[in-house]
């Protein structure tokens, strides 16, 4: 019987995610939301810290909207060059700040179908930004979150990551989603890896696929 229908199970992996990761947040630096959704943008296929020491001086230089918007995609791409795939995330920044100004009247949509137009915007980054610089309930499923789904059987392996998304706001409650969000992705990034996970002292091993296939 799989987490997803094994309310013990569930109780249990929501017990030791509290326990281990209380009060967990997003690991971006960002002061506004416009940071916030380049930062998230710039995260894709990259690690955070790489971003975030990326946009150090990004972020000191790029203030608003126009900056970006008014900029040469060669000017964001100086900044962002130890990044991976720097050069169409350089495009579509600008692209992004442009639509923020003529669309948008310098405004954030805080909704995901207003969110996704935005080039560059799927519906992860559209989650996180909705969850971390709205405060509305959303799951973001990132690779992190979808390997701890999928290995405490929450999420069956044949699963996209937008079933992975549904069945998990199904099985915890939409008060909780942020935090889940928040407590997955650091469990899966610091404890259970895709590589080498630990599991010798973890407290879910019992339940976990990916411990059994290695007994």
């Amino acid at each position: 019987m799989t987490g997803l229908n094994n309310k013990k199970n569930i109780n249990k992996i929501q017990r030791y995610l509290d326990k281990n990761y209380p009060n967990v947040e997003c690991e971006l630096n960002f002061t506004n939301n416009l940071e916030l959704l380049i930062a998230v943008l710039l995260s894709a296929q990259c690690k955070d810290e790489y971003v975030n020491r990326a946009t150090v001086n990004l972020f000191r230089d790029f203030k608003t909207i126009d900056d970006y918007a008014e900029a040469s995609v060669n000017d964001i791409e100086e900044y962002i060059r130890s990044l991976g795939l720097y050069k169409a995330k350089s495009k579509n920044i600008k692209l992004l700040a442009e639509m923020l100004r003529d669309n948008y009247n310098y405004i954030i949509p805080t909704t995901r179908e207003e969110l996704i137009k935005l080039p560059g915007v799927g519906r992860k980054t559209a989650n996180v930004v909705m969850s971390v610089g709205f405060d509305i309930p959303t799951i973001a499923v990132d690779t992190h979150v979808e390997r701890i789904s999928k290995r405490l059987g929450l999420a069956e392996d044949k699963d996209t990551p937008l079933t992975v998304e549904k069945k998990l706001m199904s099985i915890f409650p939409k008060k909780n989603w942020s935090k889940i969000h928040h407590q997955l992705i650091h469990f899966g990034r610091y404890k259970c890896k895709a590589k080498k996970p630990e599991c010798l002292n973890c407290e879910l091993k019992d339940i976990c696929k990916y411990n059994k296939l290695g007994d």
